[in-house]
């Protein structure tokens, strides 16, 4: 996959393209068991791991971003239909956790690649961080379903 110019930095975060050579590092990230717990989200195997990002890559309808700090993968964020509503979810490496980038990637994404409201997310209700993050970033909690807060981030904004 050909690598476009980045979409914006600031503060040293700086949201791209997904290339090809972002995957094995996406993958070892969302294998953490740290982040899988305050996820509660398993992490995938290989071969599922490459068949989810296969499924992501080849979607149009998906707008995926790799989220680099000081030049390196810190995560990624994307968005993308799901029961007919817009949903945005995220993953950044613990090692890049409670320095604001979670939220400066994401306010990015949301003022630049990501525009049509409403946006749903949903995030385990242990999940303070992201909570908090989102929050950050607009979304109310609007209530929760399978022991997840459901955020939503309105027209308005």
């Amino acid at each position: 996959m050909a690598t476009r110019e980045p979409i914006a930095r600031m503060g040293g975060v700086l949201l791209r393209d997904v290339a090809d050579g972002d995957l094995p590092l996406f993958f070892e990230h969302q294998r953490d068991p740290v982040a899988n717990r305050m996820a509660d989200f398993p992490a995938r195997d290989s071969e599922a791991f490459v068949a989810h990002w296969a499924r992501i890559l080849a979607d149009v309808s998906v707008t995926k971003r790799t989220v680099l700090f000081d030049g390196r993968v810190a995560g990624n964020v994307v968005s993308f239909e799901n029961s007919g509503e817009r949903e945005v979810g995220y993953w950044i490496d613990g090692e890049y956790w409670g320095k604001g980038i979670a939220t400066e990637a994401l306010s990015q994404f949301l003022g630049q690649a990501e525009a049509r409201r409403p946006l749903h997310a949903a995030v385990a209700r242990h999940n303070v961080g992201s909570i908090r993050v989102l929050e950050k970033c607009g979304f109310t909690i609007v209530g929760e379903e399978d022991g997840e807060y459901v955020l939503r981030l309105g027209a308005d904004r």
